[in-house]
């Protein structure tokens, strides 16, 4: 294992952008893995470790984009060991300068309020007609009343304070905060910025700054605003000249209340001429820069810095929100996955139970196959959550609810579990697990975390044995991270003789299970225990069975 230093030119910024360049804005949870369309780890895994309850409970993010962008660490979280190291001397600055944790803290607090404002500005469809502030309730769409001034305004006031904000943070360390808030400076530098932040000029169709205005030329500016100087104008001096020449020109004909009678019909024609110039400004100007900046990759790059910084802060608040020991796990960067947590406790459940159970993890060079056994009900399920979770977490760059822990990033985690509501047509529950295992083998690596719940169900004892012997030597051949959940303590029996795996089992007393995982292997089912606990027990049917004949 290789733990020098890890070079520090790796760039912090993932593939693509949150912010949308289409017409429909982004959604928090758009990075979910679907069937077709994952990352790290596919749509099953991320429904059975639970990763959507996972995030409710560490999302102490209060803008959009810092939402978006926590959701995305924990559904596509990054397999790069330097940036996760680079993430953490963030967090780690953060908790040792509170200085810069408050600044950053107020920055987010006096930004977050107003910055729905720009997604109006940059996804908002405007029906023309009275301005309305709020979006009307139509699905995926945000249309608003009125010609889209209002939303430009308050649209691009939030960009212009966005950066007068950043300008004023103090200069971190770390070279994570430091590229963030440098990126928000950096906007300003940008056309897109001295756009939003006007005067805009308008001269053959295109749009001009301040600075590319040609000083010498009367270019037209555009003013967000149904009342513009010019028309109006124009209109009260046709209007006043016709009164004038009516009442003047025309008084020997006693024709003069004709001008009266006109300046009455040319009230109602003034609000149209207003409704008239800003459905132009609409189409010809607001909808044209809307695309422009939609399609702005420093904007885009702007709003991703905004939305990392408040995920740091939400990271930072959990850690202090906790109520048990949290850590940041120490990063390897390694050819091999590997998890080592001391007192491991569920990231779910520790929140809501004071008195969890915690556990230790080792899952290293030496222990790359591990089988857990005992009865349902005593924890081994919550115990595999568990790692994937804190794995999740660690991966994220997140706080774990651990003692102190170390690992190596996974480029693949899978998690099978019994699923008989998705049995494929014209396939049993045996062939359609079969199949589930087969895809995970054939797509792990050395680098790959693999949980499997139970293997080979749905066939004789005889080819269970068979089939679940080869299946785990090959993961344990291959070098993934494998953990089998299993009742099969013949299997882990003949593995163990044959010197391969590491073995726990739920520890039993003779109140029931203390939720501790012990080495070794468990023979007693416990079945009966669960029956008398469920009034199943044989007691119970002899008894029911004897009331009916009574």
């Amino acid at each position: 294992m290789d733990n020098t230093p890890l070079p520090v030119e790796t760039p912090i910024w993932r593939g693509s952008f949150i912010l949308s360049n289409g017409k429909q804005p982004a959604q928090v949870r758009d990075t979910c893995p679907t069937s077709t369309d994952f990352g790290v780890i596919d749509a099953r895994t991320f429904a059975a470790v639970e990763v959507d309850a996972l995030f409710d409970e560490v999302n102490h993010a209060r803008t959009r984009i810092g939402q978006s962008v926590l959701y995305r660490s924990l559904a596509r979280p990054v397999t790069d060991a330097a940036l996760l190291q680079k993430k953490q001397a963030a967090l780690r600055e953060l908790e040792s300068d509170p200085d810069l944790c408050n600044a950053l803290d107020r920055f987010i607090q006096k930004i977050a309020p107003d910055e729905s404002s720009l997604y109006h500005l940059l996804y908002g469809e405007f029906a023309g007609g009275l301005t309305t502030d709020d979006p009307k309730d139509k699905k995926d769409r945000l249309e608003f009343g009125g010609y889209g001034y209002r939303q430009f305004i308050d649209g691009t006031g939030f960009a212009v304070d966005l950066v007068e904000e950043a300008e004023a943070l103090p200069v971190p360390r770390s070279e994570y905060l430091q590229t963030l808030v440098q990126a928000l400076r950096d906007f300003a530098k940008s056309r897109t910025y001295a756009l939003m932040h006007g005067p805009i000029y308008i001269s053959e169709g295109k749009f001009l700054t301040r600075e590319e205005k040609p000083g010498h030329l009367p270019i037209p500016r555009f003013r967000p605003s149904m009342f513009k100087w010019l028309p109006i104008t124009l209109f009260l001096t046709i209007m006043l000249g016709l009164l004038y020449f009516f009442q003047n020109m025309l008084e020997e004909l006693g024709a003069s209340y004709i001008g009266y009678g006109i300046l009455i019909l040319a009230v109602p024609i003034f609000p149209i001429i207003l409704q008239a110039v800003s459905a132009s400004d609409r189409d010809s100007v607001i909808y044209p820069l809307q695309k422009l900046f939609r399609k702005s990759e420093e904007l885009a790059k702007a709003m991703e810095a905004l939305g990392m910084i408040d995920e740091l802060l939400a990271f930072h608040q959990q850690a202090h929100a906790s109520n048990g020991q949290m850590a940041l796990p120490q990063i390897l960067a390694g050819d091999q996955h590997q998890l080592v947590a001391a007192q491991a406790r569920n990231p779910l459940l520790a929140s809501t139970q004071p008195d969890y159970v915690p556990n230790d993890i080792v899952l290293d060079g030496s222990h790359r196959l591990l089988a857990v056994t005992g009865p349902n009900s005593g924890g081994k399920t919550a115990y595999c959550k568990t790692v994937v979770q804190i794995q999740l977490l660690g991966q994220a760059g997140a706080y774990v609810p651990v003692a102190e822990a170390r690992l190596v990033p996974a480029e693949h985690i899978f998690y099978q579990i019994p699923d008989p509501g998705q049995l494929e047509e014209g396939m049993g529950r045996f062939a359609h697990e079969l199949k589930q295992t087969r895809e995970i083998f054939f797509n792990s690596s050395p680098r790959s975390l693999v949980v499997l719940d139970e293997l080979a169900e749905g066939t004789t004892f005889e080819e269970k044995m068979t089939l679940s012997e080869y299946v785990l030597k090959g993961f344990h051949q291959l070098g993934a991270t494998t953990i089998l959940v299993t009742h099969n303590h013949e299997l882990c029996e003949r593995l163990q003789e044959e010197g391969i795996g590491n073995y726990l089992q739920v520890e039993f007393v003779a109140e029931g299970p203390t939720h501790r995982l012990i080495p070794g292997i468990s023979r007693i089912s416990h079945a009966d225990r669960i029956a008398s606990a469920l009034g199943f027990s044989k007691e119970d049917v002899a008894n029911h069975l004897a009331s009916l004949q009574e």
